[in-house]
């Protein structure tokens, strides 16, 4: 695997440049559905990526709801939980897929996207750091719980903040791995994945 430079690292990007995205161009957003090669893979690639997006903006608004007071602890409690394991083990098992199947298959496609692949599973690790993060301080709060007011608000205050930074990593990551992962299977069509 290459060594990512700091500048393309996804908690420093804002968008990836042309030399790694290098068929966004020719594939743009728009005609995705309308190629002789976008077929099951691609649209369930995507069904996924809104599934994450989808959790990931329940569950802020689980945290939300009660941090401006629209839910009670009771309530909060029995969502919190339940909620960020599914979310997470969603988010996790999707990234081993890929690492484990199906970006080895890009990788052997094209010489000139393994760098992007590569740049994919590294954001996959980053991803993961923060997700530890996440983790820890849903720990936490879940503890506070039995603490009271003020440690209940610390921990949903300091749990907020890092899932947040998660959403916002996975949120980039989702978009910029769509650039390089449609257009790529509207190349190469799907059997070459299989």
């Amino acid at each position: 695997m290459h060594t990512i430079s700091d500048d393309l690292r996804l908690d420093h990007r804002a968008a990836l440049p042309a030399e790694i995205a290098l068929l966004r161009a020719k594939y743009p957003v728009p005609q995705w559905p309308a190629h002789t090669n976008y077929g099951e893979l691609a649209a369930f690639w995507l069904q996924v990526h809104d599934a994450l997006r989808a959790e990931g903006a329940a569950l802020a608004r689980v945290s939300e709801d009660f941090r401006e007071g629209r839910t009670d602890i009771a309530a909060f409690e029995r969502a919190f939980a339940p909620r960020l394991r599914a979310y997470l083990q969603h988010l996790e098992g999707h990234h081993r897929i890929e690492d484990a199947h199906y970006f080895p298959r890009f990788r052997n496609l094209d010489k000139r996207l393994i760098y992007g692949f590569d740049l994919l599973e590294n954001d996959h690790e980053i991803i993961h750091e923060q997700l530890l993060s996440v983790v820890d301080s849903a720990r936490s709060l879940l503890q506070a719980f039995a603490v009271g007011d003020d440690a209940l608000r610390y921990g949903v205050d300091t749990y907020a903040e890092r899932a947040d930074r998660l959403l916002v990593l996975v949120k980039q990551h989702l978009a910029d791995e769509e650039e390089i992962v449609i257009p790529s299977i509207l190349e190469y069509g799907e059997l070459a994945l299989r």
